[in-house]
């Protein structure tokens, strides 16, 4: 019995001591047209993993957005909020860089997307104070090295970030691309003969 105890002791401290929250920062191609929506490109952050001091489990996903997407936009500043993609869009994305940050960093992670959400922090402009915008400040927070911006590129953007930050580089294998339904089959009756 005291053997068993002392192995279930070990293992959770050891299972703290590998609690960790993985940041991803994603880019999606957007150019599609899903349930009668364009979908334009996007730049979000997913992160993944377990809290060390709380335990609390992390799946959590963040991009900035207009309030009111349209035309107007292409002139005038509108309101803007941080949103959790769904997961197909997720899914779709196509990783740049991937990083493990400790505690600390990932409360102040969350705090600074909520902070996108208030009023001062709630602008949208396209052109200046986008997606992007929100992803390099969010990667600035976690220790990186950000590209140039404003940018209206988010693959262009992440993949010059990635760049300047090898170690968080993505490495894993590219995402399968969706795989589009395949076309409909029409099947064709034979010709019968004329009847006489």
């Amino acid at each position: 019995m005291r053997i068993w105890i002392l192995g279930f002791a070990l293992a959770l401290i050891a299972g703290q001591a590998w609690a960790e929250v993985t940041v991803t920062f994603y880019a999606h191609p957007g150019a599609r047209v899903r349930g009668g929506y364009l979908l334009f490109p996007h730049a979000y952050v997913h992160a993944t993993g377990t809290v060390d001091a709380t335990g609390e489990t992390v799946d959590w996903s963040a991009g900035f957005t207009a309030q009111s997407p349209g035309p107007q936009l292409l002139f005038a500043r509108g309101g803007g909020v941080v949103t959790a993609p769904d997961a197909r869009y997720v899914d779709e994305g196509r990783p740049f860089l991937s990083l493990a940050v400790d505690d600390a960093t990932w409360h102040a992670l969350k705090a600074r997307a909520e902070w996108w959400n208030s009023p001062e922090g709630s602008v949208y402009d396209l052109r200046r104070r986008n997606c992007i915008t929100f992803i390099a400040d969010l990667a600035r927070v976690a220790g990186l090295r950000t590209a140039p911006e404003p940018s209206m590129k988010p693959g262009t953007f992440l993949e010059a970030t990635a760049a300047l930050n090898p170690e968080a580089a993505w490495r894993g294998a590219p995402p399968a691309p969706a795989v589009p339904a395949p076309p409909p089959v029409v099947a064709l009756a034979p010709a019968r003969e004329p009847v006489r």
